[in-house]
């Protein structure tokens, strides 16, 4: 061994770590100490939509109409596409077409939410098709070429039974309310004695109360 090949071993003395030397070395800019505040804290993303405090894109946009939530996927095919497959010797217009059928004829790429048959182009081929829903134009045209089609979407919903009970639950029209009666009217004789009488009445309560007064007067003249 010689004093020029001593040495630590491996690993025993490390490089001192220069920080603030630029960005391109990693430890510049912050120098490792990183940001303060909501930069610091974990999960802090971007919030999506933010435009720095100016009116976001989503909010400037006008709105107009709606998006059903409930409204079905379809895959739609064609009746020209199903003809030129059969004359392509990709379907088996012997046996059944359904949607796996279809698949590996390389006609849908996935299911979604079903098939569909739509009347795009002319099929002369007897089919008998298996799928999730069709017009009613592309039935037409399956049955006028001697082919069957089998639907396994939802049925079309009945009329619902509250409508013809309408008229029954119609409020019965309000009775008619009798005329109040009228009071007949006494004779022209019997009304004029009628007053005569209320007028004399109180004459003669006031008669009767002078009476004694006068009556007083007297005894105490005497």
């Amino acid at each position: 061994m010689r004093l020029n090949e001593i040495r630590d071993n491996p690993g025993a003395r490390t490089a001192r770590k220069r920080v603030g030397r630029g960005m391109g070395s990693g430890t510049g800019k912050t120098a490792g100490k990183g940001h303060k505040g909501q930069k610091s804290r974990s999960g802090r993303g971007a919030i999506v939509g933010f435009e720095g405090g100016q009116m976001p894109l989503y909010r400037r946009l006008p709105k107009r109409g709606f998006k059903n939530p409930g409204a079905k996927d379809y895959v739609e095919i064609g009746t020209g596409a199903l003809q030129k497959a059969v004359d392509a010797g990709k379907l088996d217009a012997k046996g059944t077409v359904d949607e796996q059928a279809l698949k590996a004829a390389g006609l849908i790429k996935r299911r979604r939410d079903g098939v569909r048959l739509l009347v795009k182009g002319e099929l002369k081929a007897k089919l008998t098709l298996e799928l999730t829903g069709a017009t009613k134009g592309a039935i037409a045209a399956v049955e006028k070429a001697g082919g069957k089609i089998a639907l396994s979407g939802p049925p079309p919903k009945a009329e619902s039974a509250k409508a013809p009970a309408k008229d029954a639950e119609a409020p019965a029209p309000e009775a008619e309310k009798p005329a109040p009666k009228k009071k007949a009217k006494a004779p022209a004789g019997e009304a004029e004695e009628a007053k005569a009488e209320t007028t004399a009445k109180p004459k003669s309560k006031k008669k009767a109360e002078e009476a004694p007064e006068d009556s007083s007067g007297d005894d105490g003249t005497e």
